[in-house]
């Protein structure tokens, strides 16, 4: 058989037995479906936005205040200069001399800089509020998607999530650092620019306000229809991620099962439909501005000519007209910049939506619900299990095991048997549809998650190195290890490279640093799992990216490490069956032999035919 065939057997068999696309799926099956029809993370109700919105405002309502009140002191400001404009005006019109005009001017010239100082100032203390609001909004966001179940992150997609994690936080954090403050110091001034056409003249100011209702109409048509439209297109970005992300990590299934063009084909599709999104709030913004700007010369029409049939028959004075005709000239721009800011809050309110709907998915904790009790002792017991994922068939089928503490217990089986589904069952990512997984005779499933932690581990042959140090990434297990504990944590695993790194624990990992390997990479994983020290470690193929003698010399370090400690062992590997202190296998969903490696070589069962399969010996031998 040749390495293209042998890879392509290999995959398909890992399919066979990898769940379906929302939990653990392999590259294989994540690249060979077209399209994802996955359960979406939750999005936030209007009322919920709102009411986050205003607990943000609350946490840091003394520099909201100041931000509002130095707004009020720029805008009335920012009024005094049109007024004095038509004050000048009136003077000249009575005769009075160079001298009232140039006291005036001055007072303009001091109200401008008093306006432009306060404005500033105001900005100043709206970005501060905004940063530290958006540092909430970060944090807040971080320890919601921790407290996701990992079986949900599974469901929904990682490009969600990244999506939501990123650009969405990103929009969010725009609006509240620039958006909001600008909004804000627009509105005051607009507000105080309409009060005081109608401290000027009353029915100037009713016309003026009666001929900006073609803005208010525009901006009805547009609101009722913008949010589900941004909604919309977040969704299709959510979409184009999750697609991207699929193909770029199934690369290698992809070529060789000669997918390529039908990941152009799902590419494309993504692209056209966030391409249609986008299209259609660009055509809800091509309505909307075209009619606002139109809309802004018609008040400044009116009231000059009002004003002027007011003048011609005494009853307002030219300079009250030209006052009130600045004031609305004035206008257009704190109305654009509301405008625009409320165009901004249509895409970054969708995208507050996203970002707090993670407040409406499960927790992987029991919070907010009676506490589980305490495990009394180490003991797994699997009782009656049956299990089937969402949207397919069942993948275990009455399942009962016991695992006694300290034991060393290897798994076994063809692929497609449901290994890797019981593994999961165990780590308590996800519950079963009917029976019960216990340790200590509490159900897994319920633990939250620091007490899942101090009791079984999980460790697969997906690995990662976060951006940082070797002791960054090993204190994560352990905060208050020493290191000496995090040297003695690698060399548990045979992370020989390490004593080689040029600058220690203290050696950048990443691109712009020491660049791992796969095994590496794997090894950190498993110095992780030393210093977490649980009393079950479940290895589903931990070791798969290891070379056969590494990973041998890995294990038995890990066993050593590791004495007097449950230990799971998902193996393909049938060396490590053969150190474990028993052996189940499994076939069809269903716990079919249960042993001693020599007792079930000795019973010429289905593990006696593996065993010999993994040496080479003929299947006539088991005869």
């Amino acid at each position: 058989m040749t390495p293209r065939k042998q890879a392509q057997e290999a995959l398909r068999k890992q399919a066979q037995e990898s769940p379906p696309k929302q939990a653990q799926e392999s590259p294989h099956e994540s690249a060979r479906r077209p399209t994802r029809t996955s359960a979406k993370l939750p999005i936030a109700e209007p009322s919920d936005v709102r009411r986050a919105g205003g607990r943000l405002i609350r946490a840091d309502r003394r520099a909201f205040a100041t931000v509002l009140v130095l707004n009020a002191l720029a805008a009335g400001a920012g009024l005094v200069g049109p007024w004095l404009v038509g004050r000048i005006i009136d003077e000249v019109r009575s005769g009075d001399g160079v001298s009232m005009v140039d006291r005036l001017a001055l007072a303009i010239l001091v109200c401008t800089l008093a306006q432009l100082l306060l404005a500033r100032y105001a900005r100043y203390v709206g970005h501060r509020f905004g940063e530290r609001t958006l540092a909430r909004v970060r944090e807040e966001f971080v320890d919601r998607a921790l407290a996701l179940p990992a079986s949900a992150v599974e469901r929904a997609g990682t490009g969600d999530l990244t999506a939501r994690g990123t650009a969405d936080v990103t929009a969010v954090g725009t609006t509240l650092r620039d958006t909001a403050p600008r909004l804000l110091i627009q509105s005051v001034q607009a507000l105080f620019l309409l009060g005081a056409v109608f401290a000027v003249d009353p029915l100037l100011g009713g016309c003026g306000v009666l001929c900006l209702l073609g803005i208010c109409f525009a901006l009805r048509w547009y609101l009722r229809r913008a949010r589900a439209a941004y909604l919309a297109e977040g969704a299709a970005t959510s979409e184009v991620a999750e697609i991207l992300g699929a193909t770029a990590s199934g690369a290698r299934a992809v070529e060789a099962f000669g997918l390529q063009r039908r990941r152009v084909t799902a590419s494309r599709d993504a692209l056209e439909t966030s391409r249609r999104t986008r299209m259609h709030t660009l055509y809800l913004r091509t309505v909307f501005f075209p009619v606002v700007e139109v809309s802004y010369t018609v008040p400044v029409v009116a009231v000059l000519l009002v004003g002027g049939v007011l003048h011609a028959r005494g009853v307002l004075s030219l300079g009250a007209v030209v006052t009130a005709a600045l004031y609305l000239r004035q206008l257009p721009e704190p109305l654009d910049a509301i405008l625009m800011g409320v165009e901004q809050l249509q895409s970054s309110s969708a995208s507050f939506a996203r970002v707090e709907g993670l407040a409406r998915a499960p927790k992987a904790s029991s919070a907010g619900s009676t506490a589980p009790a305490a495990p009394v002792d180490d003991r797994i017991d699997v009782t009656g299990v049956h299990y089937a994922y969402p949207g397919g068939g069942e993948v275990l089928r009455g399942v009962d095991l016991t695992v006694r503490p300290g034991e060393r217990l290897a798994v076994v089986g063809p692929s497609g048997a449901g290994k890797t589904t019981l593994s999961r069952l165990l780590a308590g990512i996800d519950a079963p549809g009917t029976g019960t997984v216990t340790v200590g005779g509490v159900p897994i499933a319920d633990l939250d998650p620091e007490q899942l932690r101090r009791q079984v581990v999980l460790v697969t042959q997906e690995h990662h190195v976060f951006l940082g140090t070797v002791r960054d990434n090993l204190l994560i297990a352990e905060p208050s290890a020493t290191d000496a504990e995090l040297w003695a944590a690698l060399a548990a695993v045979g992370a020989d490279w390490a004593d080689e790194l040029p600058d220690g624990l203290d050696t950048e990992l990443g691109h712009d640093g020491y660049r791992t390997d796969g095994s590496a990479a794997q090894q950190l994983a498993l110095a992780r799992v030393v210093l977490a020290d649980p009393h079950t470690l479940i290895l589903d193929e931990a070791t798969a990216l290891l070379d056969p003698a590494t990973a041998r010399h890995t294990e038995r370090a890990l066993a050593a490490v590791l004495e007097g400690r449950t230990v799971i062992a998902i193996a393909h590997r049938l060396h490590t069956a053969h150190d474990a202190d028993r052996v189940a296998v499994m076939e069809d969903g269903r716990l079919t032999e249960l042993g001693t490696h020599e007792g079930l070589v000795s019973a010429d069962g289905a593990y006696a035919a593996l065993w010999r399969t993994w040496h080479g010996e003929p299947a006539a031998a088991r005869d």
